[in-house]
């Protein structure tokens, strides 16, 4: 799966700090970075710093605030959250969130897990500055932050790329304000053209899918009839289940609508499930392509792991 955070942070690994940064992002003041994704990195940095300094500090009570109705992040890492509640319970909130005036109340511009933290520890209470900023740029923000600050998959990506489009032009100076190209623009908003029955477990596990497999869903899927949704809903289940690899899914939906619906490519497998316990630890699998034993992150132990590793090495050293 194609990592957008990765990539703008290598572009970017020099880079200082917004905070670190005095120069307004206007004009010629703008500092001197690499194109595209990277300067759309440091120009967010540079200007949620200048927002974040733009007035006096005040305090608003957390249920005037809302949330950034283009925030990209639908699913918060609760480790991470409460951590963060236990740093503002110690030691308080050291840097205000950044909010802008809504019709009713507030709307959080930068700073939402602060906010959430602070609801966590039961504060009624929390430090915000509040700035003028329109839906273009706040909608930019929201996307660029976040996938800086703390990884997206590509589909919560592709939902805030959709969610935001209405408020561009159009979508080559989207594609700009992201900076990135438009053929990887295209890509995310191609999740916008998968079936209901994919978007719906996407909804609640973000990672099933990569941008790439989800265009070629797409093109597989493309002017078919509904044989052919009927065909990627059964394959899409062993994608859920852990027994097809995502980016063999349009292959294979492509292969069983060309052969009237057999999917034996796939599910003539012989699948056997692992558990450890109650849990799916991962799966052995025998076909024709060969013999595969799949095993879920976190469940092996490096003595376990090195077992395997020896029975397997026995196993072809003891061959005449």
């Amino acid at each position: 799966m194609s990592n957008l955070r990765e990539r703008m942070l290598a572009k970017t690994a020099g880079v200082r700090p917004a905070a670190q940064h005095e120069a307004r992002v206007d004009g010629n003041d703008a500092p001197r970075t690499a194109p595209g994704m990277a300067a759309a990195l440091v120009t967010a940095q540079l200007r949620i710093g200048e927002l974040e300094r733009s007035g006096a500090p005040s305090e608003l009570p957390l249920a005037d605030i809302v949330p950034n109705p283009w925030q990209p992040r639908k699913v918060f890492n609760e480790g991470k959250l409460a951590e963060l509640a236990e740093s503002i319970r110690e030691a308080g909130l050291i840097q205000p969130i950044v909010v802008r005036r809504a019709a009713s109340g507030y709307q959080i511009v930068a700073g939402e897990r602060r906010w959430r933290a602070h609801k966590m520890v039961g504060k009624e209470t929390i430090k915000v500055v509040i700035a003028d900023i329109s839906d273009e740029e706040m909608a930019s923000l929201a996307l660029i932050e976040n996938v800086v600050r703390d990884d997206l998959s590509d589909y919560e990506i592709s939902r805030s790329i959709r969610d935001t489009e209405k408020e561009f032009p159009n979508r080559k100076r989207m594609a700009e304000a992201l900076g990135i190209q438009r053929s990887d623009l295209y890509r995310y908003l191609a999740f916008g053209n998968l079936p209901d029955f994919i978007l719906a477990d996407l909804d609640v596990k973000p990672r099933l899918l990569g941008r790439d497999a989800a265009e070629d869903v797409v093109a597989a899927l493309r002017d078919r009839d509904g044989r052919g949704n009927e065909i990627a809903k059964e394959l899409w289940q062993q994608v859920v289940h852990g027994d097809l690899e995502q980016t063999k899914l349009a292959k294979a939906i492509k292969h069983a609508i060309e052969n009237d619906g057999k999917t034996s490519a796939v599910s003539d497998r012989n699948i056997e499930k692992i558990f450890a316990g109650k849990s799916h630890a991962g799966s052995i699998t025998k076909d024709a392509s060969g013999f595969t034993v799949k095993i879920k992150p976190g469940m092996l132990s490096d003595e376990k792991e090195e077992q395997i590793r020896t029975m397997i090495t026995q196993l072809f050293s003891s061959h005449d």
